[in-house]
């Protein structure tokens, strides 16, 4: 634990302090969104309305993405994480003490808008501050960082055996940590990418979603994979007859998979090209999911299931940020990264109400069925997507 006997800030100690904040911000996904999903399915909440009430973190997120770029032009990177951070534990703190779904969905919100400010900030400051050649390197680490906090997550609902306070407060404490060692960070500001952003912001979105449409793809499918995984497979292995000790193995199983196989399939990517790999890993991945409701109550077979549709879609987000980085021109990418987080929290708000609605009034297997169709029906557009030469892309810089 060498975090606590810190050097002097620099670009090394800047990027191990944002590594380590998304490592934090999976592990509060990984844990909070089971947590309350086992708590609520216990307390006999039905499928759809615990889906619905999942689905009020990712409208905080979604809403963040349309405010979030005015205070960071004005204070930088550090405080909106700060702030983020400290919207996200009081939250965590509070859950506890009411037992109320209204007001349960008011916190989810909040800590919805925490956790993207955090996200918007880490990932914006580890792309703008990579050098060119470490840029895909540095965004496959924030994917795995991502993964191994998401994936030691869900251990913590082990904690509700001897507590239900224990697994708040928990996170309570970690994002306590994270912020003592933000503090020695010095604040820096996105001038160039602020700068971007103010000229012809319609023109530019609409050429970034021209140019990289089937790259933007990527980020729908996983917020809607990994909330639908987060918020109904507990319910669907509660109703299978799973035991919570289970279920804390089975939901890290996706990202140990995305842990694995992140490096393999980025640089797969830059050998082969990004728009192979991701639609390959889509059409294993889609396959891995579909084959899940036929593993029936057979726990390891469903970790083995789980663990290669994890594998292969877990690093969907990464890749899709480094494709648009292959699509678009250099001005174009704050764009990018805005709609990538949009569309990221657009499936996160579709997955646990899909899910949930078609738990109940369709089939229990039916979340799977949904999910691994729709990464088949994107590796089908993958094998028809055309990329505009990467020629004509650099042009649109000097015309935007």
């Amino acid at each position: 634990m060498r975090l606590l006997s810190l050097p002097k800030p620099g670009p090394a100690y800047r990027f191990r302090v944002l590594i380590m904040l998304t490592v934090l911000s999976g592990f509060c996904q990984g844990l909070m969104l089971p947590l309350l999903t086992v708590m609520l399915e216990k307390d006999g909440v039905s499928s759809s309305m615990n889906g619905l009430n999942a689905a009020a973190m990712y409208v905080g997120t979604f809403a963040t993405m349309f405010f979030i770029e005015i205070p960071f032009r004005r204070f930088g990177y550090k405080p909106l994480i700060i702030c983020g951070m400290l919207l996200m534990a009081i939250s965590v703190m509070l859950f506890p003490i009411w037992y109320n779904l209204g007001f349960w969905v008011l916190l989810r919100i909040v800590v919805g808008i925490g956790d993207s400010s955090l996200h918007f900030c880490t990932q914006l400051w580890i792309i703008a501050s990579s050098p060119k050649q470490k840029r895909g390197r540095n965004i496959s680490l924030y994917g795995m960082s991502y993964s191994i906090g998401f994936s030691i997550g869900p251990i913590g609902l082990n904690l509700l055996k001897l507590s239900h306070w224990l697994p708040f407060v928990s996170i309570f404490i970690f994002l306590s940590l994270g912020l003592l060692v933000l503090s020695r960070l010095p604040n820096e500001y996105g001038e160039r990418e602020a700068h971007s952003l103010e000229k012809s912001v319609g023109k530019r979105y609409s050429k970034a979603i021209m140019l990289g449409w089937f790259a933007l793809l990527p980020a729908l499918l996983y917020g809607y994979m990994e909330s639908t995984m987060n918020s109904n497979f507990p319910i669907y292995g509660i109703k299978l007859g799973i035991t919570d000790t289970w279920l804390s193995f089975l939901l890290p199983a996706i990202g140990l998979g995305s842990l694995i196989l992140q490096f393999p399939l980025g640089a797969l990517s830059d050998r082969i090209g990004r728009r192979s790999v991701l639609t390959g890993a889509g059409m294993l991945g889609g396959i891995a999911f579909l084959a899940i409701p036929f593993a029936g109550k057979q726990e390891w077979i469903i970790l083995i299931l789980l663990a290669i549709a994890g594998g292969l879609v877990g690093s969907f987000f990464s890749l899709g940020l480094a494709y648009l980085a292959d699509l678009l021109p250099r001005n174009l990418l704050a764009c990018s990264n805005v709609l990538s987080s949009i569309l990221f929290s657009v499936g996160s708000l579709i997955g646990p109400n899909a899910g949930g609605f078609g738990m109940q009034y369709l089939s229990l297997g039916s979340m799977f069925y949904i999910l691994g169709g729709c990464f088949l029906v994107f590796s089908l557009i993958g094998l028809l997507f055309r990329v505009r030469p990467k020629e004509s892309t650099d042009k649109l810089e000097i015309a935007t």
